[in-house]
Formats: C-alpha cells, sequence, structure tokens
C-alpha cells in the first residue's frame, strides 16, 4: 500500500541488520538512548568493521544529544552488555540464543567494543533479507516506543497491517510489567502508541493507523495498518566526492579560462562556470542519488566545453586525473 510521501534515504547514514536480529526484540526494555548507542555501534562497524571504535562527541552529534555524561555512558554500556537475543522455532523443535557483546570498552571520550562471533553475521555482509534503517531518520524520535514501532513495520515488509493483542503490544514496548498500562488501556494508546504513530508519520515514509479490537466494550488489542512513501535514494558519497571534484578543479583553473583571447569564448568559459557554481550550490546531504547523476553529467559536459575552449585557443588539453574521472560511465 503506497501513500503520496516521498522519503528521501541516506545510505551513507543507514544501518543494516538481518531480518532474524530486526524480529528478534533486541530493543526489547531499552531507553531511546541506549537503543541510540546500540545503533551507533552497528554503524560504527559497518563503516569499518576492522576498529570498532567510535567517539562519544560522534554519536552526540549523529542523535543531537546534549551533555551524555559518563555516568550515562555507564549505565547505558551496562544495559547493552546484557543484551542477548533469541531465534525460536518450537514447531522445528530448534532454538538458538546469542550473546551480542563479547566487551565494551570507554576511555576518555572514546567507545570500544568486541562483537561476540555469532552476532556478526547479523550485521556484516548482508545481501538479502535485511532491514535498513536511515539514522538522520530515526535520530527525530524522541520516544523508544516509536523507534520500537518504526523497526516492528520495516521488518514486516510486505505486510501492509498486523493484529496485536493488548499483551502482545505492550510487549513490543517493553512495558508489559507496568501496572498503570495493565489497567488503563487509555494511558497505554496516549503515552505509547499515539506517542509512536504520531512521530512515525511526521517523520518517515510511513502512513500509520489503527482500529480497536473490542470484546464487548472492552478493548482487547489493536489492528494497526500502514501505508508507505515512494522511497528516493540518497545520494552516494561517490557522486557528492565527483560533483565537488569537478567544482574544485574549475576553480583552480579558473585564470586559465578568464583569460582566453576570444572574447566571445571568455562568455563562454564565464556561463559554464557559473553554472558549474549553481550545481555546487546544491550539492548537499539533501541531494537524491536521480539528481546527482543528472547533475554529474551535465558538470561533465560543461567541463569537456572549457576544455574544448582552452584546446581552441591554443592551450594544452588537460589529460591529468581530473579529466580521466570524467571519462568514466556512472
Amino acid at each position: 500500500m503506497k501513500n503520496n510521501k516521498e522519503q528521501t534515504i541516506d545510505y551513507e547514514s543507514s544501518i543494516r541488520k538481518s531480518n532474524e536480529l530486526s524480529m528478534a526484540k533486541l530493543n526489547h526494555g531499552l531507553t531511546l538512548n541506549q537503543m541510540q548507542l546500540l545503533a551507533y555501534a552497528i554503524y560504527s562497524t559497518q563503516k569499518d568493521s576492522k576498529r570498532n571504535i567510535f567517539n562519544k562527541a560522534s554519536f552526540e552529534q549523529k542523535f543531537g544529544l546534549g551533555e551524555y555524561r559518563t555516568e550515562h555512558a555507564n549505565e547505558d554500556t551496562k544495559k547493552l552488555y546484557e543484551l542477548g537475543f533469541a531465534t525460536v522455532n518450537l514447531e522445528e523443535d530448534e532454538f538458538d540464543y546469542l550473546r551480542v557483546f563479547q566487551r565494551i570498552t570507554y576511555k576518555k571520550g572514546i567507545f570500544s567494543f568486541k562483537w561476540a562471533d555469532d552476532m556478526l553475521p547479523h550485521i556484516l555482509e548482508l545481501k538479502d533479507n535485511y532491514v535498513m534503517t536511515d539514522l538522520s531518520i530515526a535520530a527525530k524520535f524522541k520516544s523508544s516506543f516509536s523507534w520500537t514501532l518504526y523497526e516492528y513495520l520495516k521488518a514486516h515488509y510486505g505486510y501492509w497491517h498486523k493484529e496485536l493483542s493488548k499483551k502482545s503490544l505492550m510487549r513490543l514496548f517493553g512495558i508489559e510489567n507496568v501496572k498503570s498500562y495493565q489497567s488503563n488501556t487509555s494511558l497505554l494508546k496516549t503515552k505509547a502508541l499515539n506517542l509512536a504513530i504520531d512521530e512515525i508519520n511526521q517523520y518517515t515514509e510511513f502512513e500509520v493507523w489503527y482500529k480497536e479490537i473490542k470484546s464487548g466494550r472492552k478493548i482487547t488489542g489493536f489492528q494497526i495498518h500502514w501505508s508507505t512513501g515512494k522511497r528516493k535514494a540518497g545520494a552516494t558519497d561517490k557522486q557528492l566526492t565527483l560533483l565537488r571534484e569537478i567544482n574544485d578543479e574549475v576553480e583552480r583553473k579558473m585564470f586559465d579560462y578568464l583569460a582566453l583571447e576570444n572574447s566571445k569564448s571568455r562568455d563562454m568559459a564565464r556561463r559554464y562556470i557559473i553554472r558549474i557554481k549553481e550545481i555546487d550550490r546544491q550539492v548537499n546531504e539533501k541531494l537524491t542519488s536521480k539528481q546527482a547523476n543528472v547533475f554529474i553529467q551535465e558538470a561533465k559536459e560543461l567541463y569537456r566545453c572549457l576544455q574544448d575552449l582552452l584546446e581552441n585557443d591554443g592551450q594544452e588539453r588537460d589529460t591529468s586525473i581530473y579529466f580521466n574521472w570524467l571519462e568514466d560511465e556512472e
């Protein structure tokens, strides 16, 4: 089911988790900061699997946190160190329990960690059947319930509604032992379900709503429905780097272009340079992959035209690396 939203996915800011891991309720009982810390550990590993470290300041910046003190890091790390998950299939007479971390260390603003060996296949070298979460989207959530429900919906790709009993919903949110929610369904809706849906609808590609399931006048569950918008892939680092390199090379040779002997050629060079500058001003994290590719093709052609003007003016055509990468196909 589709909606009218358009959602840009920033692949450079996204994490990937296997379907098994996404469905394993790994975030069960975690606070929002603890979810963020776990996600950033996965993000750091997927960026550089040989280091497995990250700076506290970069973590704070990624999620727009205020002061994240050492005592906060200590409490959150203790919770993460206890994490495990299971894959259970009692119908097939099998189950498997796994640890997540072997070790987590923090020293002077640097987190370092070692994953349990059995955890690594669930976050590295994933080719099929995985869930992608864009941290630039998840960073906007102010509630752990929003993050939990968002990943639950993403893990049920191909579904457009799921029926959850009240108990199942509370287990999903990790609040099954909270007496106020047990006795007051209205409070559960206001403080957890509605809050999560409002944030998901505001910040993500999903539109979510629900219908109450009743037995007489008593609410016994919820039928959750959702639709998804058309996703637009964000520009890759390679695309953004290429666009900036073209602009930098034009700047480097600006004097040559504007010193052409023929006045008509100089005017043409000015127009080409102005357009390349206009393209460069639009190179940012909101640029989609499709838009970047269009800009790349245009910038390449403009650069070739500038090179032709130099050659026609009697100057040697550039054969440096900057011209060679213009010949590459995207």
